[in-house]
């Protein structure tokens, strides 16, 4: 009886710890209330819609308003093509899950990936997106990319109302960018719905993302637990593992069951 207790709180105080460290992760990704408080980073602002004023130029060299493009599900990630840091990990994280997802890109949803330095052009988005429909494997969901993953550019004031309007925070050093690496996911009426955070995508995490997009439902970040675990090193710029506070979390679990144990096992009889 009191092994089984012994399990029971066990899995109590893990789905505690678990909890915790959730409510710990979102002080990681959103630690200001509001948007000014931030200066590298993303401010989620899920249940906001985009503005209908912001302007691109598509792959063909078209301007385009991407009120009018957004009519699916859509993911929107920001990059400048140029970027000599996390920018290429993430795409290749986008064009991984795309190859794996079940979803059909440019049926059940589309990615629009938008460089957020108005100094570069469109021929070099369709250069970047090249390599990484080389990247895919299946060539099925390549020859579905080609059309439901577009790349384009834009002029400062549409790129300033697009990443306000996501919460998107990064900063200008020289002539590369500070920014952390996260994509936003829109309904398709432009009503943000959620927030996919990290360099690593879970095809689950992807398809419901989706799928709750399609729908108008709001939902948080999977994998605020994992951002918990790796911080942002706007330096470097890449996600480096938080030693600190994992052994820390590994640490307090431990010593809880310990002490969770000597609580609640069984005492021997004394023999006479």
């Amino acid at each position: 009886m009191k092994t089984n207790l012994f399990y029971k709180l066990t899995l109590i105080l893990g789905s505690f710890i678990f909890l915790t460290c959730n409510a710990w992760s979102q002080s990681v990704i959103n630690p200001a209330a509001e948007d000014e408080d931030v200066e590298i980073g993303v401010v989620e602002h899920l249940d906001e819609y985009l503005p209908d004023s912001i302007a691109l130029v598509n792959e063909a060299g078209e301007h385009v308003w991407l009120a009018d493009i957004i009519d699916k599900p859509t993911i929107i990630n920001f990059v400048y093509y140029r970027c000599p840091g996390i920018c290429s990990p993430l795409m290749e994280a986008v064009a991984g899950v795309m190859d794996k997802s079940e979803l059909v890109v440019g049926e059940d949803y589309q990615v629009l990936t938008i460089s957020f330095d108005p100094r570069e052009t469109i021929d070099l988005g369709i250069r970047k997106k090249t390599n990484y429909l080389n990247l895919m494997n299946n060539e099925q969901k390549v020859e579905e990319a080609k059309t439901g993953w577009q790349f384009f550019v834009s002029d400062s004031a549409s790129i300033i109302k697009a990443t306000n309007a996501t919460g998107f925070k990064y900063k200008k050093t020289g002539n590369d960018f500070l920014h952390a690496a996260s994509l936003t996911v829109v309904s398709p009426d432009g009503k943000i719905t959620r927030y996919l955070n990290g360099m690593y995508f879970l095809p689950f995490e992807w398809k419901m993302a989706i799928v709750e997009a399609s729908k108008g439902q709001s939902g948080p970040t999977l994998n605020k637990v994992l951002r918990f675990c790796y911080s942002y090193d706007p330096v470097g710029q890449t996600y480096v593992l938080n030693i600190t506070k994992v052994s820390g979390t590994i640490i307090m679990f431990f010593a809880l069951v310990l002490l969770l144990y000597l609580v609640v096992k069984p005492k021997r009889k004394k023999v006479i």
